[in-house]
């Protein structure tokens, strides 16, 4: 098939890129030709909370990416439509994960069908922004509405397409496993390169700091009397886009300053091995969510973890099997990371996990969109 696959990808860094790329790598391994389009301008500088918008790092495989697509100039967005209907293209797949983008990848999309050849699917990453704005539900539904069928990677967004677009089928496959982040290496080492004590046991908060994904709620649970006095120590690695000091001034007010390591960046791919591989326990305390790529690093990694009851996080945690579901609060959190020390789960649910994540593979994805291209 001759697939083009539109949205974020590298020079970009973060989650949705990478989604792309590891998808286009597996499009590829089934001898499929394969084309990225990606952004020249995606976010306005004045509306980026982060520190630079692009990796760090290589891109991880033999792709063929093309940057022309500008977020807010709507000329651009007919060029470009324009070029893709002109290149005839079998099936686009368009990734979209927030409003702010809908209006160009929408009306691209509309214009590329437009040879009456071109099917277009979209990845819906999240359909619900995380932080609401007046006019996501429109520039949404455009999005929608100018796709063939959607692919949902949770139920919980499956369940929101639904809710706003009942014309237009919806594929389901949940998000596969993240194998792009290098090896797995000895917890010892691991702990070494980031000069960590070897006799300390350490869970890990990683990705980027957002109000939604409730490091309070861990902080709060890391004040709780089952762990701070333990030999355990959170690290938080990744960069901040909420406030900062809100979180420091939780550490400071209870005391835990020397249970919390903070690493303030955004980690490289390259890095990214090295903070899994020193943890033994993953916590993701959101106070909501749709689903969660950090879940399939873990799996990847082999690291036990504990999610919120909220959103899709539940799929793909079965309870007490690769970790625990607890509740989106610091005292159900704190008891679930006390349970796995006390009751010494590590071992258990890591050979659950090497069972469990068989059923997250990218040609699994591949078979299933290409099941609906041809048989619709």
């Amino acid at each position: 098939m001759k697939i083009a696959i539109l949205g974020p990808a590298f020079p970009y860094r973060g989650g949705i890129a990478n989604f792309s790329e590891r998808l286009a790598n597996e499009f590829l391994q089934s001898n499929d030709e394969v084309h990225l389009f990606t952004f020249k301008m995606m976010y306005p500088d004045f509306i980026f909370p982060g520190k630079t918008q692009y990796a760090e790092t290589p891109l991880h495989f033999p792709l063929t990416i093309t940057r022309n697509i500008n977020s807010v100039n709507p000329l651009n967005w007919r060029n470009v439509g324009k070029q893709l209907q002109q290149q005839n293209f079998d099936l686009i797949l368009v990734a979209y994960s927030i409003p702010f983008l809908g209006p160009s990848l929408g009306r691209i999309a509309r214009i590329a069908k437009k040879n009456k050849h071109t099917k277009i699917i979209s990845i819906i990453h999240n359909l619900n922004p995380h932080e609401k704005r007046i006019g996501d539900s429109v520039l949404s539904n455009y999005f929608l509405n100018s796709c063939d069928a959607h692919l949902a990677l949770s139920k919980k967004v499956e369940e929101d397409i639904l809710a706003k677009d009942k014309l237009h089928p919806v594929i389901y496959y949940p998000h596969p496993v993240y194998d792009n982040f290098g090896e797995i290496i000895d917890k010892k080492q691991a702990k070494n390169k980031l000069q960590l004590d070897e006799n300390t046991s350490y869970i890990l908060f990683f990705g980027l700091i957002r109000e939604y994904k409730g490091l309070d709620l861990l902080l709060h649970a890391m004040a709780n009397t089952k762990l701070k006095n333990e030999n355990i120590k959170l690290i938080i690695a990744g960069e901040f886009y909420s406030d900062i000091e809100k979180y420091q001034t939780i550490i400071k007010e209870n005391g835990i300053e020397n249970n919390v390591l903070i690493y303030n960046q955004f980690i490289p791919d390259n890095e990214v091995n090295t903070y899994f591989s020193a943890s033994d326990l993953v916590v993701q305390p959101y106070k909501h969510a749709t689903q969660s790529g950090i879940t399939q690093i873990c799996y990847h990694f082999n690291k036990p973890m504990i999610v919120t009851n909220v959103g899709g996080l539940p799929e793909t945690v079965p309870n007490n099997i690769v970790g625990y579901v607890c509740e989106p609060n610091a005292e159900s959190i704190a008891e679930s990371i006390s349970q796995f020390y006390t009751e010494k789960k590590e071992t258990e649910f890591v050979q659950n996990i090497l069972l469990e994540k068989k059923k997250y593979s990218w040609n699994g994805l591949v078979e299933k969109i290409k099941n609906w291209y041809n048989f619709g």
